[in-house]
């Protein structure tokens, strides 16, 4: 992050001086908060493409301007209520907002983007009105609107030919046998009966919390695909509760993350709970078991359980380990549970307005309609 601070702003302003087209735009991620000060420069209009929910933009908004009382170490444990959300405990704020943040880069990364709000334009969500529509409409200001345009996720799961790839593509070494094995296992399921399990690219499970969830799976006894992944160049004994389970379901290293989650035989989804992940899920209505760890996850989990209502949260025990109790208490309840088919019902009905949204005329297509019109007409700068 240091490097890209240092040597993003000298090489996109040459890029934009030097290159025979004109800049209409410059989209962004929150990640490089510099690229909006190289669009004031250059009279560009910039928008921030927000790759969070709208609900993380408002705390994180009401947070960096000071809006609102946040848990301190004086006081770590006062609940938030902020405009158009429920009450957050402690526990389901985004971990960059609390007094035990240890990720300074990403606070300072954050901080500049909410005090540098005022050289955006426009802000881009993947999310959609229909998701999160209350947040979205006492988020909105008529100087910088809040447009989400998403779900953005593959077009396979949108019912659609995908011509860009997303999972399916690259990797094909990796990716092959996996892909094959993982459809063709499914293929032999009954519907709805599959537990998925994957937390993203980015979290390494340790051998307890693998042995706590394979004791739990064996305990809730149901079919299961896992996607187990262990740090590079670490080599890790066999763990023979996995040897156990096996005859249950399917281990692997990667998996074809939509296919799986748009098959028929999937019942429910065990999740850290990342923001991509997340509107995969509900674009495929699938119900989901929340295990979240940091960032946004801890919120994001809340909008499963209390807001959508489409799934159920797993809690740590005093190890910080997701013990092998509650992973069987929460697939039994998602799959077989007494509101199990509510959380069915909620879960389909998301899916939806999900695909409503981005249809023609749906409320992600209108704002992208109103994005575009409003670049093309914007008056720029003659450098």
């Amino acid at each position: 992050m240091n490097s890209l601070r240092t040597h993003g702003p000298v090489n996109l302003s040459t890029l934009i001086r030097t290159h025979s087209l004109k800049f209409s735009c410059i989209i962004n991620t929150p990640f490089v908060p510099w690229a909006a000060d190289v669009a004031a420069e250059f009279g560009v209009p910039c928008a921030m493409a927000w790759i969070q929910p709208c609900t993380i933009y408002q705390i994180y908004y009401c947070y960096y301007n000071n809006l609102n009382e946040f848990p301190t170490e004086s006081n770590p444990n006062i609940d938030v209520k902020l405009p158009g959300l429920p009450s957050f405990s402690r526990d389901e704020l985004p971990s960059f907002v609390l007094p035990s943040n240890t990720f300074p880069t990403f606070d300072s990364i954050l901080k500049q983007v909410f005090h540098n709000l005022h050289k955006i334009k426009w802000v881009l969500g993947n999310s959609f009105m229909e998701l999160e529509k209350d947040v979205i409409k006492s988020t909105n200001d008529p100087g910088r609107p809040f447009w989400p345009v998403g779900p953005l996720v593959p077009a396979t799961l949108l019912g659609k030919t995908d011509n860009i790839g997303g999972d399916l593509s690259g990797f094909d070494k990796l990716k092959s046998e996996d892909e094959r094995n993982c459809l063709k296992w499914l293929d032999s399921q009954k519907p709805t009966s599959v537990v998925y399990i994957s937390f993203g690219s980015l979290i390494f499970s340790s051998e307890k919390q693998i042995e706590s969830i394979a004791s739990g799976l064996k305990k809730a006894n149901r079919p299961f695909v896992w996607v187990i992944k262990l740090p590079e160049n670490e080599e890790r004994r066999e763990l023979k509760i996995l040897d156990e389970i096996r005859k249950l379901g399917l281990i692997v290293k990667w998996s074809p993350q939509t296919a799986v989650l748009s098959h028929p035989s999937v019942g429910c989804f065990m999740s850290h709970c990342g923001w991509n992940s997340l509107v995969e899920s509900v674009t495929a209505g699938v119900p989901v078991i929340s295990c979240p760890q940091w960032t946004d996850q801890p919120t994001n989990a809340k909008l499963v359980t209390d807001v959508w209502k489409v799934g159920v949260r797993m809690n740590k025990d005093s190890d910080g380990v997701f013990g092998w109790e509650e992973v069987a208490r929460c697939v039994d309840e998602i799959m077989s549970g007494p509101i199990s088919e509510e959380f069915r019902k909620n879960a389909v009905e998301l899916k939806t307005a999900a695909l409503e949204a981005v249809a023609d005329g749906g409320s992600s297509d209108k704002n992208l309609g109103l994005f575009v019109n409003e670049v093309v007409n914007y008056p720029l700068l003659d450098l």
